[in-house]
């Protein structure tokens, strides 16, 4: 039976970029979803569909269902004074905050003399991915589940914050 739109997902996974395992929590949590509400990117959402419960498969997932295609003109250079007390290294993914307030992670990819250039990319942008899924379990998600976007599984327990800054505990 197809996986449906407001339905609470948990998977198993394994992602590849060639050979080179990039992500995985097999052995330990699920990831738990609602399917429809672009909790994971597009293209392992679409792979998914049509697997029901217990099924294990491949889902190979294009630039464009995932990350994006790899863009040369998001890099920037940056005064290094900017990284005082920071030992950087070619590679090193750093984080930071955006004009918007938000979470911008960089990447670091050249170190002179006065200047940094640092790469706003996703890391896993403009690659193909191999994701080996396991559905562990697939429920109809509640009312308030649907209102919040958060699963049962995934909601903090008493005294514990979601995180989110909302003031729920």
């Amino acid at each position: 039976m197809a996986i449906a739109e407001n339905q609470v997902v948990s998977i198993e996974y394994e992602v590849k970029d060639g050979s080179q395992v990039v992500d995985s929590n097999v052995g330990g949590a699920p990831l738990v979803f609602i399917y429809g509400k672009g909790q994971i990117i597009p293209g392992l959402e679409t792979g998914i569909a049509n697997m029901s419960i217990g099924d294990k498969g491949d889902v190979l997932v294009k630039p464009e269902d995932a990350y994006g295609e790899y863009n040369g003109e998001a890099q920037q250079e940056v005064p290094k004074e900017q990284f005082a007390g920071i030992e950087l290294e070619i590679g090193q993914t750093l984080y930071g905050q955006g004009e918007d307030g938000g979470t911008v992670q960089v990447t670091v990819k050249e170190i002179g003399e006065e200047n940094i250039v640092v790469d706003f990319n996703h890391p896993l942008a403009g690659k193909e991915l191999m994701f080996t899924v396991t559905i562990n379990s697939v429920r109809d998600a509640s009312a308030d589940e649907i209102l919040s976007g958060v699963p049962a599984e995934n909601a903090p327990t008493e005294g514990e914050s979601c995180g989110t800054g909302c003031g729920c505990h």
